[in-house]
C-alpha cells in the first residue's frame, strides 16, 4: 500500500505563495463536500477542510492557475508534523503534500 490521498474540491482562499531557499511552496485549503440522508430523511451536506501544500513546480502551477474558488482535483500524500506556537504551545497539522494538480471546470 501507498500513502496517497485524491480530492477533488474547491479552494478556499487565495493560495498562499513562499520563496525559499529550496524553491517555491505554495499553501492553501480545499473544501470537499460530502452528501447524505440522515435517519429523519433530511438532505444533509458535510464539509471538510484540507490544508494542502505544494512545493517546486507544482507550487509554480498553484501560483499561476489557482485562485479562491477554483474547482481542482488533485493527488497527493498524507502528512503530520508539529511545531510550538508563540505561547510555547504544541500544535500538529495533518496537510496534503500535493504533486499532480488539475484545474476542473465549473
Amino acid at each position: 500500500m501507498k500513502n496517497r490521498v485524491q480530492l477533488i474540491g474547491h479552494v478556499g482562499q487565495e493560495p498562499e505563495i513562499k520563496n525559499l531557499e529550496s524553491g517555491k511552496v505554495a499553501n492553501f485549503t480545499i473544501a470537499t463536500n460530502e452528501n447524505y440522508t440522515n435517519a429523519k430523511g433530511e438532505k444533509v451536506e458535510q464539509t471538510e477542510w484540507h490544508r494542502i501544500s505544494a512545493w517546486g513546480k507544482t507550487a509554480e502551477i498553484v501560483e499561476k492557475l489557482i485562485a479562491k474558488g477554483a474547482h481542482v482535483a488533485l493527488e497527493g500524500k498524507l502528512t503530520h508534523r508539529s511545531y510550538d506556537d508563540k505561547e510555547g504551545n504544541k500544535r500538529f497539522i495533518t496537510e496534503v503534500i500535493a504533486n499532480e494538480l488539475v484545474l476542473l471546470s465549473k
